[in-house]
């Protein structure tokens, strides 16, 4: 489950049992309530935790940060092919003129002409872009993608997802992000 991040909602960063994020974008992240569910399942380790703390007439806890999954999930080498990542892999941005504004998507070698759905042949393009080629061929239509779609793994697509930090990332978490960064001096 993903949720979307802000400071009130004391959301939990979920990490794999190697404690790698599960996810970058979205960055994988639970809702206390399913992260305190999942400590009591015994699903997870807790790592971080915040001041606030929740209690019943019982029992006393502070609220979790950061957890970690006690069993590894191997992660998927490739990504599915979904609207969304394409638009990842291609950072967001039109193909052939790089607006980052009414983004949809448009088939290389038009579907008309035989060109299928499929990484190979799809990239993000603006709206204006991609009535301006229409369903001719890029020669046809002198427009060529800057970059020449392909099937990204997992990695790209984290690599890319780290160029679009979250709104909010609590303190806790930045042990557990970014890892390849430079370290300052």
């Amino acid at each position: 489950m993903t949720i979307a991040a802000s400071p009130d909602s004391m959301p939990a960063l979920v990490l794999n049992a190697d404690y790698r994020p599960l996810s970058y974008y979205p960055l994988s992240l639970w809702s206390w309530q399913d992260a305190i569910k999942a400590v009591f399942l015994d699903r997870v380790n807790i790592v971080a935790e915040y001041d606030q703390q929740v209690s019943s007439p019982s029992f006393a806890m502070r609220l979790p940060s950061v957890i970690s999954l006690k069993t590894y999930v191997k992660p998927s080498r490739y990504p599915a092919f979904t609207r969304f990542n394409v638009f990842l892999r291609d950072r967001f941005q039109c193909q052939y003129c790089g607006s980052h504004e009414d983004l949809t998507f448009d088939h290389v070698i038009p579907r008309r002409l035989g060109g299928v759905t499929s990484w190979e042949n799809v990239v993000a393009a603006c709206s204006p872009c991609n009535l301006k080629k229409g369903g001719v061929m890029p020669s046809r239509a002198k427009m060529w993608p800057h970059q020449k779609p392909y099937r990204p793994t997992v990695h790209d697509l984290h690599n890319n997802g780290r160029l679009f930090p979250p709104n909010y990332l609590h303190e806790s978490w930045m042990d557990y992000l970014y890892w390849d960064v430079e370290l300052e001096p």
